[in-house]
């Protein structure tokens, strides 16, 4: 059986953190499952001339894609739904940047074995990534950014791309939005200005 929804995300990006946040407390009322997924700014930006800025943290999403990768892989999605948790809450609350200390503090305030820390540099993790992305990007039929979602087995989109993040009772409309979108072929994109950061 799949997943209720399904997501695409890359731990760096902090429009995927606010759609992540959403998308948890949506399915939680709902008790919906989610898929998480890896998807790679660094994969979607390679061959590409990146401002200076850019640079570092791409190559540190890399070193946290891999442990999320090695995590949901060695003790499963809630896990990694808990690391991601502890890593964007320091990156995107807090403003810190990725790094082995913030990595570490992130596993144990995971409750996750410290040794786990070894995946951040393992390079075999890498493929397993690449294929997720792939997945992701092959939902959408396009290049496409982080996040994606798809509800069932219906088409992946984009987004949404939310800036704050919705509560309540716009929480479950932008929901029902997004899943009655999914369930109309015809429908490719809708898009607007994005509101300030």
């Amino acid at each position: 059986m799949s997943d209720d929804v399904t997501i695409w995300f890359d731990p760096i990006c902090p429009f995927t953190w606010r759609t992540s946040r959403w998308l948890l407390a949506v399915t939680g009322k709902r008790n919906l499952s989610v898929g998480w997924r890896l998807h790679s700014l660094a994969i979607l930006n390679e061959g590409k001339e990146l401002p200076e800025e850019y640079r570092e943290p791409i190559k540190q999403g890399w070193r946290a894609s891999r442990l999320l990768t090695a995590t949901g892989q060695r003790h499963g999605q809630d896990a990694l739904v808990r690391l991601y948790t502890e890593i964007g809450t320091r990156v995107h609350w807090d403003g810190r940047t990725v790094d082995t200390a913030l990595l570490t503090e992130a596993l144990a305030a995971a409750e996750l074995p410290a040794e786990l820390i070894e995946a951040a540099d393992d390079e075999s993790l890498t493929e397993s990534i690449r294929a997720s992305h792939a997945e992701g990007q092959a939902r959408v039929g396009t290049e496409s950014g982080s996040p994606i979602i798809a509800i069932g087995e219906g088409p992946g989109f984009f987004g949404p791309v939310l800036s704050p993040v919705p509560e309540g009772e716009a929480a479950e409309k932008l929901f029902d939005a997004v899943r009655l979108l999914s369930a109309v072929p015809e429908f490719s994109e809708l898009k607007r200005s994005r509101n300030p950061f």
